[in-house]
């Protein structure tokens, strides 16, 4: 009988605190609200994570600049995807070991990582390929939130990039991170003060506190749960699925466990922004915004804008709770 009124209590405590988490935590007060983010700046329409692009997505109106950071073998934090250069540079040349100032010009046509059928093809103008720095995109778009993709285990270039976010004092206009645990884990170490990503092994954790019951009791240290929307690769099927299986089932798995509605909105009860990413065509768009999420991530801020621009409801910043 007693572990029966404890079990019943659990339930009934764990419900009221799902639905208003803030009886329990105080509520995340960040200083931006990002409905739409443009990917490495936008990278089906420009070149990606150039100043060209990021400066197209901010004078479209986006929300949000996403990019990635790299240190160069004299300390500089350049933006770029890529560790090794030729993909986009078409040069077997490592950022790590090159100084800024011997970094090439990116080529004149680029492959779209999340459209693999898209090229962009650019006008071959040199100062739209340069590479630029971390810290000429904070002295370009000082009121602009910018989400930084830490993209290696490197100590020293977390120093670095928390020092330009110090010095240019935009710690709460900023949020960072990586998929890998033990890079996110030294972000928040180096500065608590910066915006933090839910890495891979917390959004599992994540996932497994929501399914038991314990999330509504469970203070979260991040601000910004930043994840894919399986469903495009479950609608990208080829000939691997045939020969993997797998692969698809566990795609099914994540999309059945974790784009639940009720999972983001009381995220966002807590005040944690939830994006998804790289949505690129109109019907993804959609299913993000039946899933209640924040904002959505793209390479084509054109088409997110218009498919905003028609659903103003989407823009406005409502209690998620009380709407339908």
């Amino acid at each position: 009988m007693i572990l029966y009124a404890a079990v019943c209590g659990y339930v009934i405590a764990s419900l009221i605190l799902f639905r208003y988490p803030t009886l329990l935590h105080r509520k995340k007060k960040l200083k931006f609200t990002c409905h739409h983010i443009s990917h490495r700046g936008g990278a089906a329409e420009m070149y990606e994570n150039t100043m060209a692009a990021f400066k197209r997505a901010v004078n479209l109106g986006t929300d949000m600049l996403e990019l990635d950071c790299h240190l160069t073998a004299d300390n500089q934090v350049v933006v770029s995807h890529d560790q090794n250069l030729m993909r986009v540079c078409g040069l077997d040349i490592d950022i790590s070991k090159t100084p800024y100032s011997e970094l090439p010009l990116l080529k004149n046509e680029i492959s779209v990582d999340f459209d693999l059928e898209h090229n962009y093809v650019g006008s071959g103008r040199p100062e739209e390929r340069r590479i630029p720095l971390l810290e000429e995109v904070f002295q370009s778009f000082p009121n602009i939130p910018i989400n930084i993709d830490i993209k290696r285990n490197d100590d020293n270039l977390i120093k670095e990039v928390s020092r330009l976010v110090r010095d240019h004092n935009r710690e709460e206009l900023t949020v960072w991170g990586n998929i890998n645990n033990t890079v996110t884990l030294k972000c928040y170490n180096e500065n608590p003060r910066i915006n933090l990503l839910f890495s891979m092994r917390r959004v599992v954790e994540l996932v497994l506190l929501f399914y038991t019951g314990l999330l509504p009791f469970v203070p979260l240290k991040e601000s910004n749960l930043e994840i894919f929307l399986p469903a495009i690769y479950l609608r990208k099927k080829n000939d691997s699925d045939k020969l993997f299986p797998l692969h698809s089932l566990m795609l099914r798995g994540m999309n059945c466990l974790l784009m639940r509605r009720c999972l983001f909105t009381h995220l966002q009860r807590r005040g944690i922004q939830v994006y998804l990413w790289v949505l690129n065509d109109e019907d993804e768009f959609e299913a993000a915004v039946q899933l209640g999420v924040t904002g959505i991530m793209t390479d084509y801020p054109t088409k997110l804008k218009k498919f905003l621009s028609e659903r103003p409801q989407f823009m406005t910043e409502k209690d998620p709770y009380t709407s339908s």
